[in-house]
């Protein structure tokens, strides 16, 4: 103790600046290094993307010069290296999507071009599609109008909502709040089963059951109805809608509830006046994003309908069901060409839209509940 008390002060000092600038000089090279790994494995991952939409057969390179910068930073910097991939793979999932955004519009503009009409003297893209209901790519007269479509989609859609809403929010609140916990562990795997089916299976099994039984109850002409459609879809939706609308009650306080209990309510009564009405903008979302779900399937309206882009009479007729958005997609790919092709691009930027501004409605919905329930602001 007195040997370090009666040291010479210059001594400890030289001695600390010594260390000191040891430890600088390493956190120096240490930071060099992880800056190297970092830059290159940046510069590799822009040019494997370059690469990869030029096509080039040299995109291999980037790709291991990628891997060995990663490789080498995940031995020497792990948590540098984990925050700089993560961000690298999260700007990538914007990239890639700003791309098929981009993509699909100039593949589609061709058609919105042709489709032009002049609405007091202001050139409207496109508008032709949505106002005329011909769609005839090959004879003439030549017209590519998404009308029909657009009307089998929402109809299909309509359905599906009216039959995955209700027993969505019907089974979620049964688990959540009804069910005992033996059952609730049975129920849940069951819900998410049904979410692993894969679409061509209720495609496959209503166009050889349910279809057919359709036709000779109510003596159709030919297989195929938006109702029967819409039924199918609308299952296929459920787990969606009560899996999120589930969550949704999960996340209402337990002390609501139970103030509610201590008044003398009904456990009945707890959930239909402060359980779904606190959870009511996430069961809102469930339900938009099921619809979501429904207006973006494609195997099962392609196996199910006739594929033929017409119009029922009257509209509201269910029992016929000709074409929709995602089935003239899928059906007609394959063999369409020039004009025909970029038609199917619009019928996919429809789509594009319709699902954005659900899923973002969805999510400010979601943020609402959030906010109410949890006290944000």
């Amino acid at each position: 103790m007195s040997s370090v008390t009666d040291a010479d002060p210059a001594d400890w000092r030289a001695t600390a600046r010594r260390r000191l600038t040891r430890a600088r000089d390493f956190v120096d090279e240490t930071d060099r290094s992880a800056l190297a790994a970092v830059s290159i494995g940046s510069l590799a991952l822009l040019a494997m993307l370059v690469g990869f939409l030029t096509m080039s057969p040299l995109t291999v390179v980037p790709f291991v010069a990628f891997v060995v910068a990663v490789g080498y930073g995940w031995l020497r910097h792990q948590a540098l290296t984990a925050h700089a991939v993560t961000l690298a793979m999260t700007a990538s999932t914007i990239l890639i999507l700003g791309l098929i955004t981009v993509y699909i519009f100039l593949e589609a503009w061709p058609v919105f071009e042709y489709a032009s009409v002049e609405v007091l003297g202001v050139s409207v893209p496109g508008l032709r599609l949505f106002t005329e209901t011909l769609w005839s790519p090959v004879s003439e007269p030549i017209g590519y109008s998404l009308v029909p479509m657009i009307h089998g989609t929402v109809m299909v859609t309509v359905i599906a909502t009216a039959v995955a809403g209700p027993l969505g929010v019907a089974a979620a609140l049964f688990v959540s709040e009804i069910a005992p916990p033996t059952v609730r562990e049975l129920v849940k795997p069951g819900i998410e089963i049904l979410a692993g089916i894969p679409s061509i299976v209720y495609g496959f099994i209503g166009f050889t059951i349910i279809s057919p039984w359709a036709s000779d109850q109510f003596a159709l002409n030919g297989q195929g109805t938006y109702l029967f459609v819409g039924m199918v879809v609308g299952l296929m939706a459920l787990p969606t809608v009560v899996s999120v609308a589930e969550d949704a009650l999960n996340s209402v306080p337990e002390s609501m509830k139970s103030g509610s209990l201590a008044l003398g309510t009904t456990d009945w009564q707890t959930m239909t006046t402060i359980t779904f009405p606190a959870a009511f903008s996430g069961v809102s979302a469930a339900v938009l994003l099921g619809v979501g779900r429904a207006i973006g399937e494609t195997m099962a309206a392609t196996v199910m309908l006739r594929n033929s882009p017409a119009l029922p009479e009257p509209l509201y007729n269910a029992f016929y069901g000709y074409e929709t958005l995602t089935s003239l997609i899928a059906a007609r790919y394959g063999t369409a060409h020039g004009l025909q092709f970029n038609a199917l691009f619009a019928a996919g930027v429809v789509l594009f839209v319709t699902v954005l501004f659900l899923s973002v409605g969805s999510q400010l919905v979601e943020k609402r509940m959030r906010r109410e329930l949890g006290g944000e602001e």
